[in-house]
């Protein structure tokens, strides 16, 4: 097992290992096919504005499964604009800015311009902020602050000791963690009164969606892990004893055809769970005709959710078909817009589904071809010199990564729009991962990645993380035409970053 899977493991059974405002109306979460804009000033003594800073927004896109992170440059006044798309009637967007990194949250109406005024002290922190529509200051400022609190709260119990979860029968572990969830929720919002009643109950589900998808799905290798840090056995391995779909009934408390979910950052993260799981079993969605495809999937999962019918279905159908969008970059085919076109007519979610597919067609053209290569015979001391020997008089971008590291799939999907400005130039995008990304998995996820992959030994990945002194993903590495290393970092700069740093190298400026 790697460093890497124990430090993101670790994050999961320390949060399970820790158990023992006004009431406005809000109005309804409706699908709807649209658009917004947000427009904004960033004020801030000229010290911090003399470097250039720079907007980033979030936008949840949950009916095609998706979200979009733009990096906006403000111009020489502090202004910004940002037109986006939306799929609901209203969303939660994350904003923050390079002078402070943590996100503030603001409702955003379809159709419905938002204006933001944010004014920095000189040590970067936000001194006022205006916003029309208005809301909430509280919830704007405190609601990202009050989930990493959730995340990071820990026992009071000097007497805790780390609970041995591997042998435990299924019915007590479901409900340790249960228990862990709501003694953490009742901790950090279970007196905060400035919190908004909307809010609160949006804070709730995106943490349990967060806490659940963390390693609940993945049973078998959760309990792996808990062994290891349990026991300090680094040699043996326990039974983890096997479960079926009955397992996932802790499902039913989510209360999934709740609409608020459509505003929860976390909700694309566990409908693709939901729709991958080996365990759950539900068949990709492919050409087949909706209904059927959902009356299978309800003989599946209707039992674990708790009901058979309701929008949550509809909106899964959707999910998987952004499955295919999202992740191969594989655009509709027509079989599968005919049966789209059957099921939803010219409904909303037909609509969504259509603009989608038009993006990924033209994305699709800019994919540079998947090739696969097999380099398991090499010895790991000669394994970067045959890779770089691939690509003479290129400039190489290597991407250490796995299919379960979101930051690295985060990366990835905000990079995209910038690979595509050097296709047909003098540079290749390498891939690299191990064992601890699921061939299976694996193989689809680079579809919709394209460029060259490589799916490494234990031993020889272990190596290289080590030579260039690397101790988390995602890392990269950047070398120039002459196969010089000329950068490498851990952590995605940012789009400008990269693209400047491979810019300098294609033009034979030296990497800083």
């Amino acid at each position: 097992m790697t460093k890497i899977q124990i430090f993101f493991a670790c994050i999961l059974f320390f949060l399970l290992s820790c158990s023992q405002k006004n009431e406005n109306q809000t109005e309804p979460i409706n699908i709807v096919a649209g658009s917004s804009k947000i427009t904004g000033k960033i004020m801030a003594p000229d010290s911090l504005m003399a470097g250039g800073v720079k907007v980033s927004i979030s936008v949840l896109h949950p009916i095609t499964g998706d979200y979009s992170t733009y990096e906006i440059p403000i111009d020489y006044s502090g202004r910004f604009a940002l037109d986006y798309d939306m799929e609901t009637s209203s969303t939660i967007i994350g904003l923050s800015s390079s002078l402070q990194t943590n996100p503030i949250y603001i409702k955003t109406f379809i159709n419905k311009p938002t204006y933001i005024e944010i004014q920095y002290t000189d040590r970067s922190t936000i001194h006022k902020i205006d916003l029309t529509p208005a809301m909430p200051k509280y919830d704007m400022m405190q609601s990202e602050q009050l989930f990493r609190k959730l995340v990071e709260n820990k026992p009071n119990d000097p007497n805790w000791k780390y609970p041995h979860y591997y042998n435990m029968r299924i019915d007590d572990f479901l409900e340790s963690v249960k228990k862990s969830y709501n003694r953490r929720l009742e901790a950090v919002l279970g007196n905060d009164v400035a919190l908004s009643k909307e809010f609160k109950d949006f804070l709730k589900k995106d943490f349990r969606m967060f806490y659940y998808t963390s390693g609940m799905f993945d049973y078998e290798s959760s309990m792996k892990i808990n062994y290891l840090n349990a026991t300090k056995d680094t040699v043996n391995l326990p039974k983890i004893q096997k479960i079926d779909r009955s397992y996932f009934r802790f499902l039913k408390d989510f209360d999934l055809n709740d609409p608020q979910y459509l505003h929860t950052f976390t909700f694309p993260e566990l409908q693709h769970h939901i729709l991958q799981n080996e365990v759950l079993g539900l068949p990709p969605i492919g050409d087949s005709d909706i209904p059927s495809w959902l009356k299978k999937v309800k003989g599946l999962l209707a039992e674990q959710v708790g009901f058979k019918d309701g929008p949550y279905y509809d909106i899964l159908a959707a999910n998987a078909y952004g499955l295919q969008l999202n992740e191969e970059v594989k655009p509709l085919n027509s079989k599968q817009q005919e049966a789209i076109k059957n099921y939803w007519g010219k409904g909303e979610i037909a609509k969504i589904l259509s603009r989608k597919n038009e993006k990924v067609i033209e994305e699709d053209s800019k994919k540079s071809p998947l090739v696969v290569h097999d380099i398991a015979h090499v010895a790991k001391e000669k394994l970067m010199d045959t890779i770089l020997a691939k690509y003479p008089g290129k400039v190489v971008f290597i991407d250490f990564w796995a299919t379960w590291c979101g930051p690295c799939l985060g990366a990835m999907k905000q990079f995209k729009s910038i690979k595509g400005d050097f296709q047909g130039k003098d540079v290749v995008f390498v891939y690299l991962t191990n064992g601890s990304s699921p061939k299976k998995r694996w193989e689809e996820v680079i579809k919709g990645i394209g460029s060259e992959h490589y799916y490494l030994k234990d031993d020889q990945w272990s190596y290289l993380m080590s030579e260039f002194g690397f101790e988390y993903i995602p890392s990269y590495l950047l070398y120039s035409k002459e196969g010089i290393l000329a950068n490498k970092f851990t952590a995605f700069p940012g789009n400008e970053k990269v693209k400047n740093l491979i810019e300098d190298l294609l033009t034979n400026k030296e990497g800083k």
